[in-house]
């Protein structure tokens, strides 16, 4: 469902860098966006997502007008490339979000090579 949904449907994708303890439920995650990041969590088909020490799991918090809805996806193999740097909260575009439900890094990163010119 994640990987495929619509992205036009969604108002914005929050994530939340760094470790997020995900035995957490709605109130604790709805509480760590509105008291450390000061965001309204009530923007209607907005998703918040926070992963936890293991990179296979991550949780995603999501205001539909009328209520939560607390989402949770588990990859069978491989894991996601979270940012683990810092405790901010990044807004993803639609192709990152793609990036990152496809196992990819958001920020994709090219390594300068130095040519072997010895031959």
């Amino acid at each position: 469902m994640l990987k495929d949904a619509n992205h036009s449907y969604f108002a914005g994708v929050y994530i939340v860098c760094g470790y997020t303890d995900l035995r957490f439920g709605i109130d604790s995650l709805a509480a760590i966006i509105e008291r450390r990041f000061h965001m309204n969590l009530f923007v209607p088909n907005t998703r918040f997502l926070f992963c936890g020490r293991s990179s296979t799991k991550i949780k995603g918090l999501l205001w539909e007008g009328d209520g939560f809805l607390l989402l949770y996806k588990r990859v069978e193999s491989g894991h996601f490339t979270w940012p683990r740097s810092s405790n901010d909260l990044r807004s993803l575009s639609a192709e990152q979000f793609h990036w990152l439900m496809q196992g990819f890094a958001i920020e994709p990163v090219i390594h300068d090579i130095t040519p072997d010119t010895s031959t």
